[in-house]
């Protein structure tokens, strides 16, 4: 049988891996992890690892529209700077994100919403257990920094929350 803390580090080592799917299976015993790849991120990295060279006479022809597409690659990129005063709520245990309650329901928060310290903000699954996660801090969403059902470590920021 696996202990918690040999799951945490073969979710690490997966994460940090390219495999993109693994499956576990010991006595009954089953675990299924997979990884999902986001098309941008990867276009984001090839177009930062590479400079694009066009031949000129392919850049006079077609200039205006390969600008505009420069123009949203570069806003696409660049960061927004964050205020410092932020709040993060952090996952308190290893588990998968949920934003809502159930699939057919809506998310808890959105990002601008108001939210109290006792309001519940997700819930993180774990062995079965479904864990609400309150915001333990009075202000607004600013960020929501996972994606839904996506995996999540111990610590691992959830929410950026301007205090109020």
């Amino acid at each position: 049988m696996l202990k918690i803390q040999d799951i945490r580090e073969l979710i690490k080592a997966i994460d940090q891996s390219s495999i993109e799917e693994f499956k576990y299976e010991q006595d009954g015993t089953k675990i299924t992890m997979r990884k999902e790849r986001k098309m941008i991120e990867q276009v984001q990295q090839v177009v930062q690892q590479a400079p694009i060279s066009i031949p000129q006479q392919v850049v006079t022809t077609v200039q205006p529209q390969v600008e505009n597409i420069v123009e949203k690659e570069v806003k696409q990129e660049t960061p927004a700077v964050k205020p410092t005063n932020l709040h993060k709520i952090t996952s308190p245990m290893v588990g998968t994100f949920y934003s809502s309650p159930s699939p057919d329901s809506a998310p808890y928060i959105k990002v601008g919403d108001q939210v109290k310290s006792d309001s519940v903000v997700c819930i993180v699954e774990a062995m079965k257990l479904m864990n609400e996660i309150e915001a333990e801090i009075k202000g607004e969403i600013v960020e929501i920094l996972v994606e839904n059902g996506q995996l999540v470590e111990y610590g691992q920021e959830l929410f950026l929350v301007k205090p109020e």
